[in-house]
């Protein structure tokens, strides 16, 4: 692309009109940079990109793209290739990529999903029951069964415009899309096209980022103030849900989904009924309209009926009927780390939740409470240099809703992990707790001390296979762990 067109109305002081410098490539980072792309510095919390932009002239880059502010320190007159400057690149960087992609966006049908909890299961349900569909989010991005990783729940823009120009090169028709808040906030996804959005739920997490849950809660509702908008769908369980409808723009379709019952009197309603739970999985009847068709999955969790109505919700959304949606639920696979069930057949049964939030956790205990003929046992931990005010609510639900609790590592990061385990405990009441630092050795002992009829969570990291602490990530898999002690008490 010439340069021209790739910065053109965005550089400070340049019409770049008569610019003709052919560029073959962008890049953040310097050591992704190749002959003939251009670099793109920006301003990050610890340094500026421009300290890196002799390294990505030495790799070929033939255009230093860079943000004026923080960048008084740094000589760019002197660098061996053209610079220009662009005022707030952060908040342009999806503009200047959907150019160079040639806005992939507007080529596939594109929903976002947005909340606290379920955003996960939630985007790789519907992967798996939307035909073509692509996804992109913690999980990685890809299709079902071949996963890329990615560094954040929503990655940065030049990456999701790169991954979405990707899914049309595999002939994929539409793509899913977890969007966190940090990715509104930041402006990864400023430049794509959603088609439309989900909003799942909304509990205390991130105030460690936003500092107030009016500052979380606006940085969501963003994204259903997208004027391209043409379908919204929210979960009217949740208290939060009409302010994200009533942010919507006049011509957008609204849908609402419970499975409590509530209608919403602007939206199209789906509703569950006659709900039966089991440690099998959950069956119910979806009821649209004049509509009621049974459902059976094997995807078990009280709250998964919530992100499997979302999914069938978006379905209905996009044309489909509601006898397509429910059929295609009862092949559902579980989500890895997602009330991922392990043992039985005369050993304890085991779910892996990434539950790391009060909301998620009681979520998780109460559902499994019902089923649970025994003792249920909860292993989980707190994450470091994150929100500290969630730990001791955790603690309170973890004495509540559990009959044994161990306390363990989660990733400590860059706390002293003893120092988050006495954070968690202030919400403890009783003395009814254990804690084993190691996690390994925590889910260990849980497998080898729990009855045959008891029911064990490991919370809080899921799919992840490592452990971050003091600034290192040591291999490690809650799932691996599980699996092996599992085996070896069948032994």
């Amino acid at each position: 692309m010439i340069l021209a067109e790739l910065l053109g109305g965005l550089v400070v002081g340049h019409l770049l009109t008569k610019n003709v410098i052919d560029i073959k490539g962008i890049a953040l980072d310097s050591r992704k940079v190749e002959k003939g792309f251009a670099f793109i510095a920006v301003t990050g919390a610890i340094e500026h990109g421009l300290v890196y932009a002799s390294k990505a002239i030495e790799q070929g880059a033939c255009v230093i793209i860079y943000d004026p502010k923080g960048s008084e320190d740094f000589a760019v007159e002197p660098l061996d290739c053209d610079a220009f400057a662009v005022e707030d690149l952060s908040l342009k960087l999806g503009c200047i990529a959907d150019r160079f992609y040639n806005s992939p966006s507007k080529s596939i049908e594109v929903i976002g999903v947005t909340g606290t909890n379920g955003k996960t299961s939630c985007s790789q349900f519907l992967a798996q029951l939307i035909p073509e569909c692509g996804v992109i989010g913690t999980l990685g991005w890809g299709e079902q069964g071949a996963l890329n990783e990615t560094v954040n729940t929503t990655p940065d823009a030049l990456d999701v415009q790169q991954i979405l120009a990707g899914f049309l090169v595999l002939k994929k028709k539409a793509v899913v899309m977890e969007v966190s808040s940090h990715g509104m906030q930041q402006g990864r996804v400023n430049a794509v096209n959603f088609k439309g959005v989900v909003f799942t739920n909304l509990t205390r997490d991130h105030l460690d980022y936003h500092g107030t849950m009016a500052a979380y809660l606006t940085a969501k509702l963003a994204l259903f103030k997208r004027p391209e908008l043409q379908f919204a769908v929210v979960n009217t369980d949740d208290e939060h849900a009409l302010r994200f409808l009533e942010v919507t723009h006049q011509q957008v379709k609204r849908w609402a989904f419970s499975a409590k019952g509530c209608q919403c009197e602007s939206a199209e309603n789906v509703i569950a009924e006659e709900v039966e739970y089991s440690l099998d999985g959950i069956q119910f009847f979806v009821c649209w309209r004049s509509q009621k068709v049974w459902v059976q999955t094997k995807i078990v969790g009280d709250f998964n009926l919530e992100n499997i109505l979302a999914a069938i919700t978006v379905l209905l959304a996009q044309g489909y009927p509601l006898e397509f949606a429910a059929s295609k639920v009862k092949g559902l696979l579980p989500v890895e780390g997602r009330m991922e069930r392990f043992g039985g057949d005369a050993r304890p049964v085991v779910f892996i939740d990434y539950a790391h939030t009060a909301d998620a956790l009681e979520k998780v205990l109460q559902g499994l409470r019902k089923y649970c003929s025994q003792r249920l046992w909860l292993v989980f931990g707190c994450g470091g240099n994150r929100d500290k005010g969630k730990r001791a609510q955790m603690g309170a639900v973890a004495e509540k809703f559990s009959d044994k609790v161990i306390i363990t590592d989660d990733n400590p990061r860059l706390e002293d992990s003893k120092q988050i385990i006495r954070d968690i405990l202030m919400g403890f009441n009783e003395n009814n707790y254990e804690v084993i630092q190691n996690r390994e050795q925590a889910i260990q002992s849980v497998i080898d001390r729990a009855g045959k009829q008891d029911c064990i969570v490991v919370a809080g990291k899921g799919h992840e296979n490592y452990q971050d602490i003091q600034g290192l990530k040591y291999t490690f898999s809650d799932r691996d762990v599980v699996q092996q002690a599992l085996s070896e008490r069948a032994e």
